[in-house]
C-alpha cells in the first residue's frame, strides 16, 4: 500500500538524523523538498539518489493534486522540509489533509525540530508549554501578543534575525522588562548560543551583536 512518510530532517548538524529516515529516503519512489538546492547536500552527504520535486508554501496548493495522483500508482513519498520537522512552520499540514482525505497511509518519523532544544535549554518549566511558531510580520501581530499576556505556560517562538530586536521590544512592552526570556540560535550548529535574561538584559545584549542564525525565543510564563 503506497505511503506518505514525513521525515524530519536536521536543524543545523548533519548527524541529527536517524537510521530509519536515512533508510526510508533510500527507498522511497520520490523526494518532496522545500527546497531541492538545500537538500541536495543532506541527500549527498548519505550518498542518497533519488527523485526530488519541489514542494514549498508559494506552489503548495498546486502541487498537492498531482501529488496525490502519484499514490494512486501506488508510489512511496518522502516529505522533507530544509531543517526540522515538516508541517511545524512548515509545508506539510495540506499534504497530510488531502492524503487522509483520499485514505491515504500517513508515517510521521520522530526527529529533530528546533522548539524542544529551546525549551530544555531555556530553564523555563517545560511540563505545560505552548508553541506560537513565527508571529504576523504586520497584520495582527500586536493582537496576537496582547492574547498572550496571561499566558501561564512557558511560551515558545521562531522568529528571523532581522527581527528579533523588535520582537524583544514588544515582548518588554507587553510582558514586562523583567520578564524572563531565552533565545537560542544556531542551535545544533558550531556557533551555537543561548543567551538568558530579562528581556531587556536580552535586548541590551544582542543590541550590541550582529545577529545572524535561525532564532527560537522562549518566554517564561505569567507568574
Amino acid at each position: 500500500m503506497c505511503k506518505l512518510y514525513i521525515i524530519p530532517t536536521p536543524i543545523g548538524n548533519l548527524e541529527d538524523i536517524t537510521f530509519r529516515a536515512v533508510r526510508i529516503l533510500k527507498e522511497v519512489d520520490l523526494i518532496l523538498a522545500e527546497d531541492t538546492r538545500t537538500s541536495q547536500k543532506l541527500l549527498k552527504h548519505y550518498g542518497i539518489e533519488k527523485k526530488l520535486q519541489s514542494y514549498h508554501k508559494f506552489n503548495e496548493h498546486k502541487a498537492i493534486s498531482r501529488i496525490v495522483d502519484q499514490f494512486k500508482i501506488n508510489k512511496n513519498i518522502a516529505l522533507i522540509s530544509d531543517a526540522g520537522t515538516p508541517s511545524i512552520s512548515d509545508p506539510g499540514f495540506l499534504l497530510v489533509r488531502e492524503c487522509l482525505k483520499n485514505n491515504i497511509e500517513i508515517e510521521c518519523l520522530p526527529g529533530a525540530t528546533a522548539l524542544v532544544p529551546a525549551l530544555v535549554n531555556s530553564g523555563f518549566a517545560s511540563d505545560r508549554f505552548c508553541f506560537e511558531g513565527f508571529l504576523p510580520q504586520k497584520k495582527g501581530r500586536t493582537k496576537r501578543i496582547e492574547q498572550l499576556v496571561e499566558e501561564s505556560r512557558t511560551m515558545i517562538f521562531y522568529e528571523s534575525p532581522y527581527r528579533l530586536l523588535k520582537t524583544l521590544n514588544q515582548f518588554a512592552q507587553f510582558f514586562g522588562e523583567d520578564r524572563r526570556v531565552s533565545v537560542s540560535r544556531e542551535l545544533t550548529k558550531i556557533y551555537e548560543e543561548n543567551k538568558r535574561g530579562t528581556i531587556i538584559e536580552v535586548i541590551d545584549y544582542f543590541s550590541e551583536k550582529k545577529i545572524k542564525g535561525e532564532i527560537v525565543i522562549v518566554v517564561e510564563g505569567e507568574k
